[in-house]
């Protein structure tokens, strides 16, 4: 099993937003509670945390919702990986479509360059976290109960111990935690 190993020059980062509950989505995939905390000109943190990545690893599902709001990946300057079970997709200019999470990202990680960011899905976060490759996490938690729905945190997940780095309120309710991680 794969070990996040802190002498590596490159680290997984999670940036991800939640209801207060835990989840990431409603059992639909639906993620337009999300929209109750967009303000005009506030990203979050979201583009200065970009800067720090040149990677990105995200499902499939995750993948096509973004690609439903119109976002068109061609113009972005970053390596994306794609973690599908369909290995017939294509891959193209930056966006590589990949099945084996934990080979793509051992191999990744062992390369030079700025630091890989998770994207989602829950279960590719998950898989990643289980085999402690996630070194810091920063969620942005939205005032929002869902009561159900695609929870962060599944049932399985390994024990990891947090420790605080920073946390932030911002005026529309939202409060970003930010942590890293180690395991028991």
């Amino acid at each position: 099993m794969l070990y996040y190993n802190p002498n590596m020059s490159r680290r997984i980062k999670l940036f991800i937003a939640i209801s207060t509950d835990g989840f990431i989505a409603t059992k639909d995939g639906d993620i337009s509670f999300l929209n109750q905390v967009e303000l005009e000109g506030e990203d979050y943190g979201y583009a200065a945390f970009m800067d720090t990545v040149d990677t990105i690893l995200m499902g499939r599902k995750t993948y096509e919702k973004v690609l439903s709001f119109g976002h068109d990946f061609s113009n972005v300057d970053k390596q994306i990986y794609v973690i599908t079970r369909n290995e017939e997709l294509k891959n193209h200019k930056n966006i590589q479509f990949h099945s084996h999470l934990l080979q793509l990202v051992n191999e990744e990680l062992n390369k030079s360059g700025k630091d890989i960011f998770c994207d989602g899905g829950a279960e590719i976060i998950q898989q990643l976290l289980n085999a402690g490759l996630v070194s810091e996490m920063t969620l942005s938690i939205i005032p929002v109960l869902l009561g159900d729905g695609i929870r962060l945190f599944d049932n399985g997940l390994t024990p990891h111990n947090l420790t605080f780095i920073d946390s932030k309120s911002f005026t529309s309710g939202l409060v970003q935690v930010k942590y890293t991680l180690s395991r028991f």
